[in-house]
């Protein structure tokens, strides 16, 4: 059976395969690639039949429903830019039932739905899917397209979505900030640099969401240093008892040869095993209508159950829930009592509108009744951020929640979705909250995030984590900041214990990098009348040292209010890069591109893959081959843009 949903973008190959397992085993497995066998990250995945479960499939494009009851089965596969397929599917005592889904770009949009019943190994030798297709096409169309592919489903960005300086559509509802990238500064006039750390990665996982949909994001959507700072590197330990190192580097700039490139690095102390702290959550759901779709609350009920698996019996969780009123779906429960938990979260259902307020003042009353000295205290909020009814306006959300910061209780948000994504008003809320803002685009994601790296996302080593860059004249002739455009502080900001910046978990790194002009380079900048009345500063003997620039850090414990300063020296002796500074820069020539930047100079996604690939380095989870291939579809995109 087809039905032609509109006259955009795919056409699918679908081939069915079965294989025996384990006795024990009754499970649904699968992988989804698109035309060139490519994985399909992200892809959301509904088994309906006795029960009823949700799945995303990881960076390999792998889905497993586990653990289900013998019957027949409807498996349906939804991606924005793909069409949406459905396979019955029979699942037998003694089998793993695994579908192997390949999307092919096309002219029209089709649902196809194929019942699967014929073994694996019948369907190899045989060279066909079950209803008998040659070579296992089933309902497949040639793909037609000249350029980029119109987004269908929730992202519109209209014929040849968005390029650089080039938009064409609507991003419907979703809503992101708008800021100029910072420009040169020259150090005669601002010697000073002086900023907010930021530990947030939910840019990166939302500009992977764009591209692997097929269109480049909204500018707005690009924040360089999320970019960087979603990977780690190979930065030491803290030595003594600071909580932190710090690393500097400098080298040639890969996109301006008479610039340099200089590294600043902190590395936030891991914890150990036996450091763990208590942990009192508080999952903030919402619940709202908005929430109803795949890739949002069946993600955060997936997510949450991930991180219930984890608790030891002395962590505590409760779930609050809001639509249009708030209410307590699961008392604050111990750790331990997981079946207790499970059914908690598997009862959430969606609908109605959104009264965020509320839900907030519940959550943090809950947190504060169960709060635990010396432990992690913290609310999760999970949403679209589509706040609707109640206290509704950006600024009235961010005074909500810089008033409960003050209990000692720290706040995590964790966006889901499309279509209405309200990014700018979450990204300021774990701001002003003392915590962080991840993107959820995967299930995969939501386990980095949640289980793999929960000390950083969960556990505050340190608080209003502040950097001031002091730059030597008569190194420097000017430079600029790469990124942290919103995290800008000024100068006097930075001894004011009274001014709230960045928090850093344990284990947490942040990298910041500076594009730096020597002396007798031209600057790119526009030119400003000699002054009449004072002359420039006059240098120091400092200055004929062999220093670039002076860095200090201000930061606070979590329970203090009195900030500690440590500094140290960035010297002028360019090296070659080191994998450090050679991956981060490859990030941020790619952050460069997809905002049009006008400061890239040569900068190419061509130089950045091939650096990339340099410093891939251990890469044992997968992430920076991930980027790699992240920059590649860019680089296909772009082709195709400029063939149209």
């Amino acid at each position: 059976m087809r039905t032609r949903i509109g006259a955009s973008i795919v056409a699918v190959v679908l081939f069915v395969a079965f294989s025996f397992a384990d006795s024990t085993r009754r499970d649904i497995a699968g992988k989804v690639v698109d035309e060139a066998g490519a994985a399909l990250p992200g892809v959301h995945v509904t088994l309906v039949g006795s029960i009823r479960r949700n799945a995303v499939t990881d960076a390999r494009g792998e889905f497993t429903f586990k653990s289900l009851p013998p019957g027949t089965y409807e498996t349906r596969f939804e991606l924005a830019g793909f069409s949406v397929t459905t396979a019955k599917v029979e699942v037998h005592a003694n089998r793993v039932e695994h579908l192997s889904i390949k999307m092919r770009v096309g002219s029209l949009t089709e649902t196809v739905s194929v019942a699967a019943e014929t073994p694996a190994q019948t369907a190899r030798e045989s060279g066909k899917v079950t209803n008998g297709a040659p070579g296992g096409v089933v309902g497949g169309m040639p793909a037609t397209v000249a350029g980029l592919p119109p987004m269908a489903g929730p992202v519109g960005y209209g014929a040849g979505g968005y390029f650089p300086g080039r938009y064409t559509g609507p991003l419907h509802t979703e809503a992101y900030d708008h800021f100029d990238e910072n420009t040169f500064r020259r150090v005669a006039n601002d010697p000073l640099s002086t900023f907010s750390v930021d530990v947030d990665t939910a840019s990166y996982a939302n500009v992977r969401r764009f591209l692997n949909q097929g269109a480049f994001p909204p500018p707005g959507a690009v924040r360089i240093e999320e970019l960087i700072n979603y990977f780690r590197f190979n930065y030491p330990q803290p030595a003594g008892d600071s909580p932190f190192s710090i690393i500097t580097e400098l080298a040639d700039c890969p996109w301006n040869a008479t610039h340099r490139l200089a590294l600043i690095g902190l590395q936030g102390r891991a914890l150990s095993e036996r450091d763990k702290k208590p942990r009192n959550l508080v999952f903030l759901i919402d619940v709202s209508g908005s929430m109803d779709s795949p890739d949002k609350l069946p993600l955060v009920k997936n997510a949450m159950g991930m991180l219930a698996d984890v608790l030891a019996a002395n962590d505590r969780v409760a779930i609050v829930v809001y639509a249009g009123a708030s209410g307590l779906a699961l008392p604050s429960t111990p750790g331990d009592r997981k079946m207790t938990i499970h059914r908690a979260i598997a009862e959430l259902q969606p609908g109605g509108s959104t009264n965020g307020a509320a839900g907030i003042n519940l959550a943090y009353r809950i947190a504060r009744e169960q709060f635990i000295n010396g432990g992690v205290n913290r609310v999760i909020l999970a949403t679209d951020g589509d706040f609707n009814v109640g206290v509704t306006s950006q600024d009235a959300l961010v005074r909500l929640i810089e008033e409960q910061r003050d209990s000692g209780i720290f706040l995590s948000v964790l966006g889901v979705g499309t279509d209405n994504l309200k990014d700018s008003t979450m990204e300021k809320l774990a701001d002003k909250g003392n915590g962080n803002y991840s993107y959820l685009d995967s299930l995969q994601e939501a386990r980095k995030v949640l289980v793999h790296e929960a000390g950083g996302t969960l556990v505050t080593i340190a608080k209003d984590v502040k950097i001031q860059i002091e730059f030597n004249p008569a190194a420097v002739a000017a430079y600029r900041l790469i990124g942290y455009e919103d995290r800008l502080l000024k100068n006097e900001d930075f001894n004011n214990d009274k001014k709230d910046a960045g928090d850093i978990g344990s284990g947490h790194s942040v990298t910041a990098l500076y594009e730096i002009v020597p002396p007798g380079v031209a600057v790119d900048e526009g030119s400003v009348d000699r002054l009449k009345y004072q002359q420039p500063l006059q240098p120091t003997p400092a200055s004929s040292s062999n220093e670039l620039a002076t860095i200090k850090l201000r930061y606070k414990a979590p329970d203090g209010d009195t900030s500690r300063l440590i500094s140290t020296v960035l010297r002028n002796r360019p090296q070659p890069m080191t994998s450090n500074l050679g991956f981060a820069s490859a990030v941020a020539e790619f952050g460069m591109l997809l905002r049009g930047s006008k400061l890239a100079g040569a900068a190419s996604y061509e130089s950045a893959i091939e650096r990339a690939r340099k410093f891939r380095d251990d890469d044992r989870d997968g992430y920076r081959s991930e980027f790699i291939k992240l920059v590649d579809l860019a680089t296909g995109l772009q082709r195709m843009a400029l063939d149209r």
